[in-house]
């Protein structure tokens, strides 16, 4: 599992995850995109743009391995801001290929593209 050196393990002051520290026996949690309802929690929303932010700051427009980065909030940008890089794409591997849609991206999170 490739840890991404320099990426922020939790959004500042919060305890949203950002990162694991160390893969599971089992293997990678699945990617599954989950729906992100209007009347979401503004602390929710805020550490979607975090996330973001720290993914574009981290890797920009180029592809990179999904890693330690961790699958409970990937799930949030998953197959809208985020999606995969390779095809086939193995949903259940720390080595899998993901890159941010940028065009998405800057539609949901004007802060972080502005």
């Amino acid at each position: 599992m490739e840890k991404h050196r320099g990426f922020p393990g939790r959004l500042p002051g919060t305890d949203f995850q950002f990162t694991i520290r160390r893969a599971h026996k089992d293997g990678a949690t699945k990617l599954v995109a989950r729906t992100r309802y209007p009347d979401r929690k503004p602390a929710d929303k805020r550490a979607d743009a975090g996330f973001m932010d720290a993914l574009w700051a981290q890797f920009g427009d180029e592809p990179f391995a999904r890693g330690n980065l961790d699958a409970g909030r990937l799930n949030w940008l998953f197959e809208k801001e985020v999606v995969p890089a390779e095809d086939p794409f193995d949903p259940e591997s720390y080595e899998a290929l993901l890159r941010i849609d940028v065009d998405v991206a800057r539609v949901t999170f004007p802060e972080v593209f502005g």
